[in-house]
């Protein structure tokens, strides 16, 4: 397979893929562990079948090891970002719902103060690779070998951004939804660099996994856990 067909693939897949989940999240609501049943077909399953079809992809390539001090240092900065977030969080929480974030949850997730420890787990360590997998490693890590170096960085970034608009239009006011997309955005950025740097997926992960944490510690104060 050349190379313009194996950006075409990867192109396809992400818009497919991100259309499919966007429907999923913000009109069918299916309840969370259909939803992530959904998301793992399209996020892992799908790109795994291509990659294997495709000689221009080594699916090793997403997870080699090259720097054990590179990785210690991104578990610097994920306790870094889960300190910002959870900063941010305390500075802007009179203008955050928590009670109306609450109700959606439960209404269109199923997800409620019985199964929140649950799936707080499942988001912060399962989640958190799937969605790296599918954005840094199948997105990010392939296209910046095949297009530009920028047009990579934008378009993982970009489906990254636009994935989460079904997921949390409805629970924020325009402003803080605004700069929740901005944040998501720059997040994308920043986990591209770490990946690049260290051409795998593990550093972002650490990062990523760090912010859920802090969410998921917002999560624990909205359903009184602690």
């Amino acid at each position: 397979m050349n190379k313009r067909k194996t950006i075409i693939g990867i192109l396809i897949i992400t818009a497919i893929s991100i259309a499919i989940m966007s429907i999923v999240d913000a009109i069918i609501n299916p309840g969370y562990m259909y939803k992530s049943a959904i998301k793992i077909i399209m996020f892992l399953f799908i790109p795994l079948i291509y990659i294997f079809c495709d000689s221009n992809i080594n699916l090793k390539d997403i997870f080699k090891v090259k720097s054990k001090k590179k990785l210690i240092i991104s578990t610097i900065l994920g306790l870094l970002v889960y300190l910002i977030i959870l900063g941010a969080y305390l500075i802007l929480k009179k203008y955050i719902d928590l009670d109306s974030i609450k109700n959606i949850l439960a209404e269109n997730l199923k997800v409620n103060k019985n199964n929140f420890i649950f799936v707080a787990l499942y988001i912060s360590f399962i989640n958190s690779l799937l969605e790296e997998f599918f954005f840094r490693g199948f997105i990010f890590l392939n296209l910046k070998k095949l297009i530009a170096i920028k047009s990579a960085y934008i378009i993982s970034a970009f489906a990254f951004t636009v994935y989460h608009i079904g997921i949390m239009g409805s629970w924020f006011s325009p402003l803080i939804f605004l700069l929740a997309m901005v944040g998501l955005f720059a997040g994308g950025i920043i986990f591209n660099y770490l990946n690049e740097s260290n051409s795998n997926i593990y550093s972002s992960w650490l990062v990523h996994m760090m912010a859920n944490f802090a969410i998921n510690t917002v999560g624990f104060i909205m359903f009184d856990i602690i």
